[in-house]
């Protein structure tokens, strides 16, 4: 008994002791990998929160997107009336009639005015769909009813008038809207009193506004048409005057010839020597004037030839962009002179100047080849192309063999600028640069 006693206690014991070793490493353990422990705890609780957080952006989401439509809903209905706001929705203006002269524009203006004052007299532009009777009277209805009326003409038709006095070539869509709005607001506000803006009253109303603008635009087109034309008869004046002179040249050189070769007639020795000089310098000048003065009246006779310019200014309008026009001029550069006057910092430098005995066609074969890289997409007279030299040139070389282009702009003084700038700006880095007590 007693050594199975021993037995129990030394069996508890071991136990007891292993029970503790088994502690200690448990222990152990747990501070050794705690905090391997800890972050997988923190993984799971960040990816807890990362799904809070794409929720919220979610919704964000959703509810940026609605009232982001909300937002340009009410942006183009304020846009329709506030000239600040510009609408790229709004689109180009294509033009819905097509008269010769701006006269036709306004009688037809004329004409729809005439039809809208009809419609009114005839009680057909604003009218009530039903017969009011008050305090049982029909007669005090109608004189509310005709009240009624007049004052919703005239609202809608200070709309229209204000629209239309208005308009401009970048606001067409915007005044077409502001007048479909005052239609749709007046009639709603008199749908209790069941008065009515008829729609064939609002088409006349923007016939008269679409009218109104292409007037405009037809006018400023025929000014300058007529600026055009009035250049044209500038350079024909020039030409004539050129060709005058030329004539008055040959004329004179001729005449000092004609005395020189009397005088050598009757001189000799040394004196006779400087008037064959003088002889051989007024033959090589009668020449020089001759020619110039037979291709003055060739080019005063016809009307179709003359030069065709190659030009740019890299000052002005950057690399790559050409200029390509036509003059009659005897002396073209004269023309490319005018053109680098005081409406632009730098002069034009010319990259070609080709003669031509259709010039006017030539000119018009390279505004069509290059037609879609004009830099004035709209007006057509801005003879501005961006484009390569090399594309020029080898179009230009396609019609006409005598063609020489010279490649490299000079830009003397656009290059000179820059330079002066650069020294300027050179100066003032050094000079923020120094001590303050220098």
């Amino acid at each position: 008994m007693d050594i199975i006693l021993i037995a129990l206690g030394s069996l508890s014991l071991v136990l007891a002791v292993a029970l503790i070793i088994t502690l200690k490493k448990n222990m152990f353990y747990t501070k050794k990998y705690s905090n391997i422990i800890s972050i997988d705890e923190e993984v799971i609780k960040s990816q807890k929160e990362k799904e809070v957080i794409d929720t919220t952006i979610t919704d964000l989401k959703q509810s940026y997107k609605e009232k982001k439509v909300i937002f340009d809903k009410l942006l183009k209905q304020v846009a329709i009336y506030d000239e600040e706001i510009e609408l790229a929705e709004l689109g180009f203006y294509k033009p819905h009639f097509d008269f010769d002269t701006s006269e036709r524009y306004k009688e037809e203006i004329t004409e729809v005015k005439l039809l809208q004052k009809e419609m009114i007299s005839e009680k057909t532009a604003i009218y009530a769909t039903t017969e009011w009777t008050v305090e049982g009277s029909k007669a005090k209805g109608r004189t509310m009813t005709n009240r009624g009326i007049r004052l919703t003409a005239r609202a809608f038709n200070n709309e229209c008038d204000s629209a239309t006095s208005n308009v401009t070539w970048n606001n067409i869509e915007r005044m077409e809207q502001r007048i479909i709005k005052a239609f749709e607001a007046i009639n709603k506000l008199n749908e209790s009193n069941h008065i009515l803006i008829e729609y064939d009253y609002l088409e006349l109303k923007i016939k008269e506004l679409k009218l109104t603008h292409e007037y405009k635009e037809k006018k400023h087109d025929e000014k300058e048409e007529q600026a055009e034309i009035r250049r044209q008869m500038r350079e024909e004046a020039k030409l004539q005057q050129e060709a005058e002179k030329a004539q008055k040249d040959e004329e004179k050189y001729q005449k000092l010839l004609d005395k020189a070769n009397n005088e050598a007639e009757k001189a000799s020795g040394e004196k006779l020597d400087k008037l064959k000089e003088s002889i051989r310098v007024l033959s090589l000048d009668l020449e020089e004037a001759h020619a110039k003065n037979t291709r003055a009246k060739s080019m005063a006779q016809q009307t179709k030839s003359g030069h065709v310019y190659v030009i740019s200014n890299i000052g002005s309008f950057g690399e790559d962009v050409y200029k390509i026009g036509m003059t009659r001029r005897l002396e073209p550069l004269d023309r490319v002179k005018e053109l680098g006057d005081a409406s632009v910092p730098f002069i034009f430098d010319v990259h070609a100047m080709i003669y031509s005995d259709d010039a006017p066609a030539l000119e018009n074969s390279l505004h069509k080849l290059f037609d879609s890289q004009r830099v004035n997409l709209v007006n057509s007279r801005k003879e501005f192309f961006k484009v390569t030299l090399d594309e020029i040139e080898t179009q230009a070389k396609k019609t006409s063999n005598n063609v020489e282009f010279i490649k490299t702009a000079e830009a003397k003084d656009y290059t000179e600028s820059k330079a002066i700038r650069m020294q300027l700006r050179n100066k003032a880095d050094i000079k923020s640069e120094l001590p303050e007590e220098l």
